[in-house]
């Protein structure tokens, strides 16, 4: 049986009412709003942008959206988890900073904003999967205890992945800083003793007691290291590195099952809503404003993950000279979903509903 996927045309030009009028209507279209019970913990998952980045989705064109959930519950949240890499989003307390900035603040939405996997990542709970590449998730504990998940993702380029749509926002986005690890390497981190100034902080914060002074500087104890990624974010002369896995197989196949698992953890209670405005080369981790590389197209839900970026991968190479080969890096982006249809996650066979 295919998968229903609803679609409004949007363009980046209409007005942000009117765009939050659209976004209502297909969150509605998806039933879940007639499956939150009063006192349902609901995340709204989203990506808040990198400093400097101007592409992520607006605060304005939600408010309908949230409007219509809190008629239902009042405890319905906005959030993300803390980056892997160091920068505006390796912990809370910047992170909020940075989605305050953007636009993203109780005052102007009405409802809280958090950071799913605690002050540094830490908070996190494992869900079992035993599939091709990983054996359990770590998934930031809002998720975990949260009743209900609208997972609202800027489609654009990524130079692993070729794409982030659903499945990455909810594979790699819902993961601990030790599930994104877990998704980017196979090696343990390396301390660069030139850098490093044998301050401790380091071995304070490891879990394990992973991390030892050897000489003038930290070393790591391979056979105790967990992986969980607190050493890369507290050591401030970024003394401590991460070896990049380059096998974007691999990447794509582990991020989708990390996927999977945060989808099974809602048991038919997740939904999904592509944005396909303002389309760039490069996700909006990017620190920078990059110009949109496609012409809007418009809008997207599903409660599918698989469909609903399949859906999104269809409009654009129909509509654009091009295509998807403007934005991918040149990366085979069709794992990602071969191998979320290959577990269950969801369909390539879907129905495109347009709605008035």
């Amino acid at each position: 049986m295919s998968s229903k996927v609803y679609f409004i045309p949007a363009s980046g030009e209409e007005s942000p009412k009117l765009i939050s009028e659209k976004t209502d209507k297909l969150f509605l279209e998806l039933g879940l709003n007639d499956k939150i019970e009063k006192g349902y913990f609901v995340g709204l998952k989203i990506h808040f942008g990198e400093k400097g980045n101007k592409g992520y989705i607006k605060p304005p064109w939600l408010l309908n959206m949230i409007s219509s959930i809190k008629k239902k519950t009042s405890r319905v949240f906005m959030t993300d988890t803390n980056t892997l890499y160091i920068g505006h989003r390796s912990n809370s307390i910047d992170h909020l900073n940075l989605a305050w900035g953007h636009g993203f603040s109780q005052a102007a939405l009405g409802i809280p904003i958090l950071i799913a996997d605690g002050l540094i990542g830490r908070d996190y709970g494992e869900i079992e999967a035993n599939l091709f590449r990983i054996n359990s998730a770590k998934i930031g504990s809002a998720f975990i205890n949260s009743d209900m998940l609208l997972c609202l993702s800027h489609f654009t380029g990524h130079m692993l992945t070729g794409f982030g749509a659903a499945l990455k926002n909810l594979g790699m986005g819902c993961a601990s800083r030790a599930g994104k690890l877990e998704q980017h390497s196979d090696v343990h981190p390396r301390i660069n003793a030139d850098l490093c100034t044998n301050c401790s902080t380091c071995i304070n914060y490891c879990p394990t007691g992973a991390l030892i002074q050897k000489g003038d500087s930290a070393f790591i104890l391979e056979e105790k290291c967990i992986g969980c990624g607190e050493c890369l974010v507290v050591c401030s002369v970024g003394a401590i590195r991460l070896s990049w896995d380059e096998d974007t197989r691999r990447i794509q196949e582990k991020m989708t099952e990390y996927a999977y698992c945060a989808w099974k953890n809602f048991e038919g209670k997740i939904g999904f809503i592509n944005f396909l405005i303002n389309v760039t080369r490069n996700c909006d981790c990017m620190a920078k404003e990059e110009p949109a590389v496609i012409e809007d197209i418009g809008i997207l839900s599903s409660l599918d993950p698989v469909a609903i970026d399949q859906a999104s991968v269809d409009l654009i190479e129909k509509r654009n000279t091009k295509g998807l080969s403007r934005i991918t890096h040149n990366v085979d982006w069709s794992i990602q979903i071969k191998h979320g249809e290959r577990i269950g996650l969801g369909s390539t066979d879907y129905e495109l509903v347009e709605v008035d």
